[in-house]
Formats: structure tokens, C-alpha cells, sequence
């Protein structure tokens, strides 16, 4: 009981602080563009070096990816690790439909459509990517998901 009195008087405390705080500049709209043009460009680059080596060198160290009936991949380590037993993908494009970002513009996230090519098959999927500014500006990403879709019915929506 004395524990949450002690809990209840903190919370209280914490709360009082930040309403006391001064308003923080909203940085939302111009993290917003710099995440879509990351996205952009990790598509980019996918089209040139390949997917998996394009992801990998936008990734935070702790990057969590999940995988159906599985855990998820959690940490760069490890999703290296499990994408070398992969099979290759012949070409993936992706566009971001959507981005927010904090009023800090600090973290946020890209949604958006792929195709994916394989050998033989032809997907489609959405995703959700989260990203976070790093020290030096660039933005890399923390959380990449995503599920199949049925083909859209103009596929030039994805040019």
C-alpha cells in the first residue's frame, strides 16, 4: 500500500514537471521529408546493390524484424545471420505512401507498397517501417514489417 502512495506521489511529480516544461519546437514536418527521402533512397540503392544489402546498411544496430510463426529477428547480427540461408530475390520496389514523424523529429515511420519478384512468383505487400534519427542527422531503422496484399488492380500504381 505504501508503495503505491510513494508510485502515485511520483507520477503526480512527473506529471506536474512536464506540464511546467517550455513547448519543444515541432520538427515533425521536416523529419517527415527526411524519412521519406530515406526510404526513397534505401529503395534506390536496393535496386542497384540488391534488398537485403540495401536494408542492412540502413539499419540500426537494434533493428527488430518480425517473421511469421516465428520470433522476430532482433539486432542487425542476427538478421545478417538469417538472411544469408535465403534465397535471393531477383528485384523488390517499393514506394512510401505515407510518413509521420514526432514533434521532436526524432523518430517516425514510413507505410507503404512493394512488388516483390521472385524466380518464378510475383508478390505484393504493404509494410511499416520505424525510423530513428541517429547523432550525426541520417536516419536509420529500427522496426521493417509487412504482409502480402492481393495485386493491386493497376499495377502502375507501384511506378
Amino acid at each position: 500500500f505504501i508503495k503505491n502512495i510513494k508510485m502515485k506521489k511520483i507520477i503526480i511529480a512527473a506529471i506536474f514537471f512536464a506540464s511546467c516544461s517550455t513547448p519543444q519546437h515541432d520538427s515533425s514536418k521536416e523529419a517527415i521529408e527526411q524519412i521519406r527521402k530515406a526510404d526513397i533512397e534505401m529503395s534506390d540503392l536496393a535496386a542497384k546493390i540488391g534488398f537485403r544489402q540495401a536494408l542492412l546498411q540502413y539499419a540500426d544496430d537494434s533493428l527488430i524484424i518480425p517473421r511469421e510463426g516465428k520470433l522476430p529477428m532482433i539486432g542487425k547480427a542476427e538478421v545478417e545471420k538469417e538472411w544469408a540461408k535465403k534465397d535471393t530475390i531477383k528485384e523488390v520496389i517499393w514506394k512510401p505512401m505515407r510518413a509521420e514523424a514526432s514533434q521532436s523529429g526524432e523518430m517516425g515511420y514510413s507505410f507503404g507498397y512493394a512488388i516483390w519478384q521472385w524466380k518464378d512468383t510475383t508478390t505484393y505487400s504493404n509494410y511499416c517501417t520505424v525510423w530513428k534519427k541517429q547523432k550525426d542527422g541520417s536516419w536509420k531503422f529500427v522496426y521493417d514489417g509487412g504482409n502480402n496484399i492481393p495485386a493491386p488492380a493497376d499495377p502502375s500504381f507501384f511506378k
